[in-house]
């Protein structure tokens, strides 16, 4: 059973839960099922190595919790689950990913029209069979269609962050075959974009039909769906599938090269190709004229990225910026910007604990976060007009200082450099005001805002709220700008560029958010910051200490933007990043 399929049935309990008004429980099933999706690797294989102590060791996995895991894993089913589900016989994770739907809207709506899955739901809500229900009506049934609407647009690709980890493994596996000299993933994973539809895989092998052959055995296939000597596909059993191809070394660079770019990247550097006397495929870089009389059609070798692009007369491109988005023209003048780099961000600004709804103390995140190289984290609990969180008053708050002040003298007794700076993620409410007094802020080192309510304003008054929330003078950062969740919410409505000149005029940062399910900003409005010389910070929205990993993903997206490290306040030592916001 795979850490996905335990992952569903977890969540699928704690709406279960949920639906039955028990407290807490929902929350840490939750919990438990989002740190084992993350895993690097398999719930099984940590049990066959370490039984139920390594389930224990999973963040948010207690001892019932690692009980059911541990059923799963030894029979594939769990009896818990089962009752639960003869009781209310839902898909209850598909129907409480769209907009509008949670548990107990998915309940009333099984006991009032039968609903069970997501098709009955369409069915329903374009016979307009929802809006008579009590608590529902017109409002309620649009924003169920909406929600249908966005995630028939989004459905047959991944999130970047849930492919991560699949295929991190996949390649780790393929890696242990030895009968691989190189191996990369290409396509829109290498690209990093923000959803990926299958994985490209490419590696050289001296013994092509033996890495095939290891290729489709491996145990997680559900479907061979080709199986040749120098390409093969497969469909793994959580849907996704991948495809390796075979190259010879010498046409490693252009198969590399050409199995990365999107479409018109590619499209774009074949005729760029054509006009210099070559033709560019994955086969590699050749004339694409007859050679004279008696000699021999000579090709460019190009077993590195770097030659074919050489080749052509231009800069080596990044694989992030790899979508004909003038990046082309760019490497041909040597205007490339130089990017932020892996590794750069020296410390994370938005890191939530167990004061609200993290699942981890402020200090066990600070030890994790200063095990992972991070110099300093920001702890940015939420705050009290986000009830269902716990979020803290300017009681707590204050409380919550002095904790923080008590740690920090633990670390410098400890002789180590690493800093817990106190912040705040503060509630924007419906006209700009902010859910906690500014006598209070004005105490903490960084004051970030973020809008979790009242997403359907029109655009016109949601720039205005923005804007006179981003003109406090304490605030210094506005978390996750668009709001939106990949495949679940779209963004908020506003005037970009007007916010952008606000932020600017009032020296506010705008966060890239790391996390997989956000990624907000998208790379285009990261561009569009940059050009406006507006700061920025990436963050991982961390609730646990796995999410300390996350932060790659928000650099890649920086990446994907043009930002360089000049722009990302974060890359700076702890005293530069207080010395700006003060």
């Amino acid at each position: 059973m795979t850490n996905q399929a335990i992952a569903k049935i977890l969540k699928e309990m704690a709406g279960f839960y949920e639906m039955r008004d028990v407290p807490f429980k929902p929350r840490a099933y939750e919990k438990a099922a989002l740190a084992i999706e993350d895993l690097d690797e398999q719930a099984e294989e940590i049990y066959e190595k370490q039984g139920t102590k390594g389930l224990l060791g999973i963040p948010g996995v207690g001892r019932g919790i690692a009980e059911h895991i541990e059923e799963l894993l030894s029979s594939g089913r769990l009896k818990k689950y089962e009752q639960m589900r003869k009781k209310i016989p839902v898909d209850l994770v598909e129907l409480a990913s769209i907009a509008g739907v949670g548990p107990k809207t998915v309940k009333t709506l099984y006991q009032k029209l039968g609903i069970r899955t997501v098709t009955d739901l369409k069915k329903a809500a374009v016979k307009h069979k929802i809006r008579d229900l009590p608590g529902f009506g017109d409002k309620s049934e649009l924003q169920i269609l909406a929600g249908l609407n966005f995630q028939t647009a989004s459905s047959g690709r991944f999130t970047l962050g849930r492919v991560f980890p699949i295929v991190k493994d996949l390649v780790k596996r393929l890696k242990s075959g030895t009968v691989f000299e190189k191996l990369e993933v290409g396509g829109s994973f290498r690209r990093r974009q923000e959803t990926v539809g299958d994985i490209d895989v490419l590696g050289t092998s001296t013994e092509p039909a033996k890495a095939m052959n290891f290729f489709v055995r491996l145990k997680d296939v559900d479907t061979v769906l080709e199986h040749g000597e120098t390409k093969s596909e497969i469909r793994l059993s959580n849907g996704l599938q991948v495809d390796l191809r075979i190259v010879k070394d010498a046409n490693w660079g252009a198969a590399l090269q050409y199995f990365t770019g999107d479409k018109a990247h590619n499209v774009k550097l074949r005729k760029i190709a054509i006009a210099k006397g070559y033709k560019l495929s994955e086969y590699g870089l050749t004339p694409n004229r007859p050679p004279s009389r008696g000699g021999k059609r000579r090709g460019v070798i190009v077993d590195t990225e770097e030659k074919v692009y050489r080749a052509l007369d231009m800069d080596f491109i990044p694989p992030e910026l790899r979508t004909d988005t003038g990046e082309i023209e760019a490497a041909q003048t040597r205007r490339l910007p130089k990017l932020i780099e892996y590794g750069d961000v020296r410390g994370d600004l938005q890191v939530q604990t167990n004061w609200t709804d993290g699942s981890n103390s402020i200090e066990e995140l600070a030890e994790a976060a200063r095990k992972l190289g991070r110099e300093y984290i920001c702890i940015t609990d939420h705050t009290k007009a986000l009830a269902m969180t716990g979020g803290l008053d300017e009681r707590k708050l204050l409380r919550q200082m002095k904790e923080i002040d008590k740690l920090n003298s633990k670390f410098r007794i400890q002789h180590s450099k690493f800093r817990i700076l106190k912040g705040a993620e503060v509630n924007i409410l419906k006209y700009g005001n902010l859910d906690i007094r500014e006598d209070v802020l004005d105490k903490l080192d960084i004051v970030g805002v973020s809008i979790h309510s009242h997403f359907k304003m029109s655009s016109a008054e949601m720039t205005g709220r923005i804007i006179a929330a981003l003109s406090r003078p304490c605030v210094d950062i506005f978390f996750h700008p668009t709001a939106r969740l990949i495949g679940r919410r779209e963004p908020i409505q506003f005037d970009f560029p007007k916010v952008l000149r606000a932020a600017k005029r009032n020296n506010v940062a705008l966060e890239v958010n790391a996390h997989p399910e956000r990624l907000d900003l998208h790379d285009t409005l990261i561009r569009q910051a940059v050009e406006a010389g507006v700061k920025l910070v990436i963050d991982t929205d961390a609730h646990s200490t796995k999410d300390l990993e996350f932060l790659h993903f928000g650099e890649a997206q920086a990446r994907r933007g043009w930002a360089t490290k000049e722009y990302v306040l974060n890359s700076r030592p702890v005293a530069e990043l207080l010395k700006y916001f003060s």
